[in-house]
């Protein structure tokens, strides 16, 4: 078992030391985050580990033994400091808010994975643990839906895109929707889900490079969301990824404005008109320009290259983009 972003060999087995093939390695990858985490902890924001993601191949674990041993260790290098461990923590002192598992394909021996994680957590005297999946929008998930039926997850952030039930299918105005299926999944957190409370996270794509299909603009957003709202599992707004929301000019605003019940403020834009000569008549409407910033497009922190990005590759002055991983190539 490892994480996509920076693995580079197969699952450990039970014979092997784990970290062995530990995929965040070196940890000098990790490093710099760890005060990121507190100073993020510190403003009131959550910070949960997410493990798996789309390009996940290793198929989980060959025991549940070994699902169990790593749960053990993953919580040891991102949960409470323990004395008794020798394993090497990439976070340091730093202390996540649980771990969300976004597994795309099926993987085996999850479900004991994400019972002991669940365990560690709740045993955990320190403070309040979470613990999050992120399926597909079609029910039942396909690598999902076996631990969707058995553990206690405090919510659940459903990719309403790249897939037929994604937002593009949302019908406006229409109490009955025909394959946009927000309604399935909060029957799911009222009949099936191990924990009545689970509440359903709207995910959305933050910009329309971030998905294949699904994504919304402005108004028509904000109707899904309004929509969504009326079920009583509905907690919120995922958005991937925050690379492309940070570029997207008021798409956050728009989200908290939905949210919050309100009209979703304008995006700004820089407006010129052409002019015209004596003598000739000519009409023209005001046209949107874009701005852009010297030394490039990409602010710190943003996305600026890897494998099957095709964004903006010139970061903004004077942050040169680094790579990171495959994956991953950032402003820094």
């Amino acid at each position: 078992m490892s994480l996509p972003e920076h693995s580079s060999s197969a699952a450990p087995r039970s014979s092997e030391h784990p970290l062995h093939h530990s995929p965040l390695s070196p940890f000098t990858l990790l490093t710099p985050h760890r005060q990121d985490i507190k100073t993020c902890q510190a403003q009131g924001k959550t910070i949960l580990l997410s493990i798996g993601g789309a390009t996940y191949t290793e198929g989980g674990f060959t025991s549940s033994t070994e699902a169990t041993t790593w749960a053990n260790t993953i919580w040891a290098m991102f949960g409470p400091q323990q004395t008794s461990s020798s394993v090497n923590r990439p976070f340091g002192s730093a202390i996540i808010d649980g771990f969300d598992l976004d597994f795309e394909a099926v993987s085996s021996n999850m479900v004991p994975f994400a019972n002991q994680l669940r365990s560690n957590m709740d045993s955990s005297p320190s403070k309040k643990y979470y613990l999050s999946a992120a399926p597909q929008c079609p029910y039942p998930d396909l690598a999902n839906n076996e631990m969707l039926q058995s553990i206690k997850f405090d919510f659940v952030a459903v990719q309403f895109y790249n897939n037929y039930c994604g937002l593009q299918s949302y019908l406006p105005g229409s109490s009955t929707q025909n394959n946009f299926n927000f309604n399935t999944w909060d029957t799911w957190a009222k009949t099936t889900s191990k924990n009545p409370n689970v509440k359903i996270l709207l995910g959305i794509p933050g910009s329309p490079t971030a998905a294949g299909s699904g994504y919304l603009p402005g108004s028509q957003l904000s109707s899904v969301i309004s929509y969504s709202k009326q079920f009583s599992s509905f907690g919120g707004v995922m958005v991937w990824d925050m690379s492309q929301v940070f570029n997207n000019n008021g798409f956050l605003d728009g989200i908290v404005a939905a949210l919050n019940g309100s009209t979703p403020p304008p995006p700004t834009t820089t407006l010129t008109t052409s002019t015209t000569r004596p003598g000739t008549t000519q009409t023209s409407n005001p046209t949107p320009t874009t701005t852009t910033t010297p030394g490039g497009s990409v602010p710190q922190w943003g996305q600026c290259g890897g494998q099957g990005y095709t964004g903006p590759t010139q970061c903004q002055s004077p942050y040169t983009c680094k790579r990171l991983g495959d994956w991953w190539s950032q402003c820094e």
